[in-house]
């Protein structure tokens, strides 16, 4: 705690604490700051009696609890080579990289987040236990049953927690492991408010869990089934709880504008900015289809620029294929409405190799992009693009990438074409993208392979020299396709809708 953060609940004074915790998070300070799900989990344990918790990052020059007093470590995995900046922080405490390589004495390690939720395998050698799905509650589980079983040696409570529902333990676990669904019983919020984050005193809160829409390549949409909302009345509440102590506030949800209420929040808050009440609020992501002028209004009230919208891929066709069901005509009414509302501009993000993608759905994505800014001059038009990435536990998990040559071929041709006709566009490294891909894919043969990667330096050179060291074939998990009876490296983790579900989906958007 410091003089640069404001904290929104009370944490217990903690006396004689028999547990010692560090949650850590592989990026610095600020980006951590701005992390809603690892602050809600930091919150949860420092409200736990008798339990010192400590926040480490990878840029931490001082900790209060030294390294040998700390009995749990965890990690919040949010991205494929986060483990670069794990590696670091576990050899900057001295602590050994491999579970096996550590004693009783050494913390235990553990992680949780998107990545390990999908696939943990590439991990297992590092991590005594992985939690898998939402782990608000079952961290507090944890923390509970090693405060009863002191006596407990480390194998002996990495076994009794492996019968813990979404809890995996590499070295006991056996059979599925079901990822935990929470309920939206409250609404998730920033419990510490500080000017050092990246998005400085930003109150953020979580509106909505999930997407419905399930496109085909997109982990949000089938990691967090079922779409969850927060009721309106709670959403208000939290608004006003936010408001009393910062003005800047924003939306989270991977679905945001689906909430049933959406209109009538963003009517609450436009009411309180008419009435005089400086608001700055900003929205994580918006569905083109579900624009609407309240909401526009709203947004350029709170200060709002520019927007994101995601359309994904140029042609309806494709757009079909990948389940993103929106029409040119929904993406010209959507830019019609931000402009009539005072937008500035909107930035859409797409993909490029999406699966059957040709040369004539580009063309369609930069003759949209010329047709948008003529039609709607001095309206900032502009595109950032990533590389098509197989994610686990997605419909397009057994569908192999393009290889890097032909993507950074699509890169060049829409960078020059996009830029004839005025439009600005990004678009990620297709190198990176592709061992994003291995990753991605991985199975647990991976361990000697990512530490070498790591003792390499983590460029693009190290991952080419330690899969040659180790001889991995990374065409096979980045570019070559799958048959949907081959047994995949997650394929013990029960997350519905299930296997058979994704297998009929793959079936079903592919034929389009």
């Amino acid at each position: 705690m410091n003089n640069s953060e404001i904290f929104l609940y009370n944490p217990v004074s903690k006396k004689n604490a028999d547990c010692n915790v560090w949650m850590a998070f592989p990026g610095p300070e600020s980006f951590a700051l701005s992390s809603l799900g690892y602050l809600w989990l930091f919150k949860n344990i420092d409200e736990f009696e008798d339990v010192n918790i400590e926040r480490v990052y990878s840029d931490s020059k001082i900790t209060h609890l030294n390294p040998e007093d700390v009995d749990f470590m965890g990690f919040s995995f949010s991205f494929d080579t986060d483990f670069l900046t794990i590696f670091s922080m576990l050899e900057k405490y001295g602590i050994p990289l491999k579970g096996k390589d550590r004693q009783d004495t050494h913390p235990i390690i553990f992680a949780g987040g998107p990545v390990i939720t999908t696939n943990p395998a590439p991990y297992e050698d590092f991590f005594d236990f992985f939690v898998i799905g939402d782990g608000e509650n079952v961290n507090l589980d944890i923390i509970k049953a090693y405060k009863d079983n002191k006596n407990l040696s480390k194998n002996d409570f990495l076994k009794l927690i492996s019968d813990f529902e979404g809890v995996y333990v590499p070295s006991v676990s056996t059979g599925k492991v079901k990822k935990l669904t929470k309920k939206l019983d409250e609404c998730i919020y920033t419990p510490i408010l500080s000017k050092n984050a990246f998005f400085p005193n930003t109150f953020i809160m979580e509106v909505a869990r999930g997407c419905a829409n399930r496109c085909g390549f997109c982990i949000a949409s089938y990691l967090n089934l079922p779409l969850r909302f927060m009721p309106y009345e709670d959403i208000i509440k939290t608004i006003d709880f936010g408001l009393s102590h910062t003005n800047k506030i924003a939306l989270l949800g991977a679905q945001l504008s689906a909430h049933p209420h959406f209109d009538k929040i963003c009517k609450y808050i436009y009411e309180k900015i008419k009435h005089g009440q400086h608001i700055e609020m900003s929205v994580s992501s918006l569905r083109v289809d579900a624009i609407t002028p309240e909401i526009m209004k709203t947004l350029v009230a709170c200060g709002q620029k520019n927007i994101t919208l995601a359309i994904e891929a140029g042609s309806e066709r494709l757009r079909k294929v990948i389940n993103k069901n929106l029409t040119k005509e929904q993406i010209f009414n959507a830019a019609k409405i931000a402009k009539e509302a005072g937008l500035k501009g909107f930035k859409f993000y797409g993909m490029l190799g999406l699966p059957t993608e040709s040369y004539e759905d580009l063309d369609e994505m930069i003759t949209l992009a010329g047709e948008l800014k003529n039609l709607y001059k001095g309206f900032d038009i502009s595109f950032g693009f990533s590389t098509f990435v197989p994610k686990p536990n997605t419909p397009f998990q057994w569908c192999g990438r393009e290889s890097t040559k032909l993507l950074e071929e699509k890169t060049a041709y829409m960078k020059k074409e996009m830029h004839k006709i005025g439009v600005s566009t990004t678009v990620s490294s297709a190198k990176w993208d592709y061992w994003q891909a291995v990753l991605s894919r991985g199975d647990n043969s991976f361990g000697e392979f990512i530490e070498e990667v790591y003792r390499l330096g983590g460029k693009l050179g190290a991952f080419k020299s330690a899969a040659k060291k180790y001889k991995i074939n990374t065409d096979y998990y980045a570019c070559e396709p799958w048959d949907f009876d081959k047994k995949l490296p997650w394929d013990f983790i029960d997350i519905k809708p299930g296997k058979d579900f994704l297998i009929n989906e793959n079936k079903r958007l592919l034929s389009n």
